[in-house]
């Protein structure tokens, strides 16, 4: 049966694993990392998150495991449930069976994300972006006209729009996106370095924005073990 994996936030008790019976002798950071290493040998983790049990519950910890593909969380489930795994005594892992189809509202991953997940199932060669437009959008033309009035560094922001698309060669796949950003001037109280920075930083941020918003019209549709394809949830000639 085939399963859909978008680019957003997993949703969902069948991607979330509850682990409990943690033992209390290590750090939550040390069992966060430990349970990171076991859990990610059977896909790519969207978050580890280990909490202090309950003062009725006695010493330890539980941890909350967030996959973004519902079967790599049954099969974590399957094999790890009542095993010692990296601790003396076993643990117990339940997993959530009620599934919740993708919904409209939910929140896109942003560009590391979304870069994350495309090297994970594609690899790191499997896709790339290009850059089609980045425009500097902080000077409109009816603001030059006052030139000799208003000096540059008065511009009350800096502002960027980015047009890009993501491109999957192997799936003949093309996905465009946009992203605007703007960063806040001080008037007179910025030099021309820390101008310099913010105009990178600005422009970085919006050639990220519009990578997520690529990212966004694609869903990764897992077959089998092995098998993946590209589903082009929006088609651009």
């Amino acid at each position: 049966m085939a399963e859909l994996v978008p680019f957003a936030v997993p949703t969902g008790s069948d991607k979330t694993l509850l682990v409990w019976e943690l033992s209390s002798g290590p750090t939550a950071e040390a069992l966060q990392h430990s349970l990171f290493t076991v859990f990610s040998q059977f896909g790519l983790l969207y978050s580890v998150r280990v909490f202090p049990n309950a003062a009725v519950a006695g010493p330890g910890f539980y941890a909350i495991v967030k996959f973004y593909s519902a079967r790599d969380a049954h099969r974590a489930q399957k094999a790890c449930d009542q095993k010692q795994l990296f601790q003396k005594s076993p643990v117990k892992i339940r997993l959530g069976t009620q599934h919740k189809a993708v919904q409209h509202n939910a929140l896109a991953l942003n560009s590391s994300r979304c870069q994350e997940l495309a090297n994970y199932y594609f690899g790191f060669n499997g896709w790339s972006k290009r850059i089609i437009k980045l425009q500097d959008l902080s000077d409109p033309e009816e603001e030059r006209e006052n030139e000799d009035i208003v000096a540059p560094l008065q511009r009350q922001s800096l502002k960027f729009f980015c047009a890009l698309e993501v491109v999957l060669p192997s799936y003949e796949c093309r996905s465009p996106g946009v992203g605007m950003a703007e960063e806040p001037l001080d008037n007179l109280e910025e030099g021309p370095l820390s101008l310099l920075i913010k105009r990178k930083k600005t422009q970085k941020l919006a050639i990220q924005k519009a990578m997520a918003d690529a990212f966004q019209k694609l869903q990764i549709v897992v077959l089998g073990k092995t098998f993946l394809i590209v589903l082009k949830v929006l088609q651009f000639q």
